[in-house]
C-alpha cells in the first residue's frame, strides 16, 4: 500500500500528507474494482504482486476518485463526462489484460 500511495501522490502531484487517509481509501476501492473486474479472489493482491499494467490501472483509478470525488466529470483536469468516460475505458482495458477469464 506505501508504495501504490507514493506511485498515486506522484501522479497527482501532491507533496503533502493531509489526504494520505483518503487517498488509501481510493487505493483500496480501485484494488477492491481491479480484483473484482479481473474475477480474482478479493485480497489477491494484498499478498501477490500485480502486473504493471494492473498496477497502472489502479493508479489512474485511484487518482480519479480523489480529483472527482463525485464521480460526475473527469476530474479537476478534465471538467466533462466524456473525460470520466474515458477513464473507465482506459482502466478496464489495462485491467482486461490480466483478466481471469472464466466462463
Amino acid at each position: 500500500m506505501d508504495l501504490l500511495l507514493f506511485k498515486l501522490k506522484q501522479n497527482l502531484i501532491i507533496e503533502h500528507t493531509a489526504d494520505d487517509a483518503f487517498l488509501r481509501n481510493c487505493i483500496t476501492a480501485a484494488v477492491s474494482y481491479a480484483e473484482s473486474y479481473q474475477h480474482i479472489t478479493a485480497g489477491t493482491y494484498k499478498v501477490l504482486p500485480m502486473s504493471p499494467t494492473t498496477e497502472q490501472a489502479i493508479i489512474m483509478l485511484a487518482s480519479h476518485f480523489y480529483e472527482s470525488r463525485d464521480g460526475s466529470t473527469g476530474g479537476f483536469f478534465g471538467d466533462s463526462t466524456q473525460a470520466s468516460a474515458q477513464v473507465w475505458n482506459t482502466v478496464n482495458t489495462l485491467l482486461r489484460l490480466d483478466r481471469e477469464w472464466k466462463v
